[in-house]
């Protein structure tokens, strides 16, 4: 099991089967570094287009279609000072009379200190004064490439994975995607220090990033969307819109995976849903919204 590092030298605004940037077996670490959504490196200078540029591919020898490509987050950390963000909601998540009452769009700066943890506002200037808020660093955007050639662009998500924004795929998470294309082709991109639920405004605070993650492949078994867990739970993403769809896809996954990996029956699956199922807003923004299905690993105990 290596432990690779890569600096990368290109970048991609669509999710698909390019070119490999480094080839890794099951099991391999990799430490690489992700520009922000505007293609800011650490030193903030544009290096290369924006719209939520990915690092890779990294090919997974051994990932077929059919498998699972489990991905661990080891560590994701800002690597400049600064990070931005915009200043106004989107016009879509307020009622449509409200869009004329809204301020002008701008953007805003963000002091990021490691040393302390924290998140703070520089500019513009508001009634929310020098607000700080706990440093809570996650990857926007990452996925496998998708099949039938296709490449999708990072302003999307699918079954693939994509730009989900849920800011729950921060450090010591492990995320589940199902493989489409040989080597798997994982993607991964657009760091923020910190983004409330759903991105309502676009944005979270856009920032690069130093990142570092652990690849497995899960032979033979393969969900339909992404799939995660943390400490605490297991999560199901479903990427669509209308929103209804999204939480359709989600909650559908979870009761595959409740199922297949967790040992309840059918009835067991759905009463344990009913009563003790936890929902969360990934992106609202976007041109597919995502909607995120939580189940506390406290109520898999005895099946696990």
């Amino acid at each position: 099991m290596a432990h690779h590092r890569y600096v990368p030298t290109r970048f991609y605004t669509t999710i698909g089967s390019h070119e490999p940037a480094l080839y890794i077996d099951d099991g391999d670490t990799v430490s690489t570094v992700t520009v922000d959504a505007r293609g800011g490196d650490a030193s903030g200078e544009a290096v290369t287009e924006p719209g939520n540029p990915q690092t890779g591919p990294f090919f997974v020898n051994g990932a077929e279609p059919g498998d699972t490509l489990a991905v661990t987050f080891d560590a994701i950390v800002p690597n400049r000072p600064t990070g931005f963000s915009s200043a106004v909601v989107a016009p879509n998540v307020v009622d449509p009379e409200y869009v004329t009452s809204m301020p002008e769009s701008k953007r805003a700066l963000w002091q990021v200190d490691l040393d302390q943890g924290t998140v703070t506002l520089i500019r513009p200037k508001t009634s929310l004064g020098s607000w700080s808020l706990p440093l809570r660093p996650m990857l926007g955007c990452f996925g496998v490439a998708p099949a039938r050639g296709q490449a999708i662009s990072t302003a999307t998500s699918a079954e693939h994975g994509g730009n989900m924004d849920y800011n729950g795929f921060g450090p010591g998470v492990t995320a589940y995607l199902p493989v489409f294309v040989e080597g798997a082709l994982f993607h991964l991109g657009d760091g923020h220090a910190v983004q409330g639920d759903g991105e309502i405004v676009g944005t979270g605070v856009e920032i690069s990033m130093d990142v570092t993650f652990t690849v497995r492949v899960i032979k033979g078994k393969a969900g339909v969307w992404p799939r995660g867990e943390n400490e605490r739970e297991i999560f199901t993403l479903g990427n669509a819109r209308p929103f209804d769809q999204a939480i359709q896809h989600a909650t559908t996954e979870m009761l595959r995976w409740l199922q297949s990996d967790y040992g309840f029956d059918a009835y067991g699956a759905h009463l344990l849903l009913g009563q003790a199922v936890e929902y969360s807003v990934g992106n609202v923004f976007d041109p597919a919204y995502t909607a995120v299905c939580r189940v506390s690993k406290k109520h898999l105990q005895k099946h696990l």
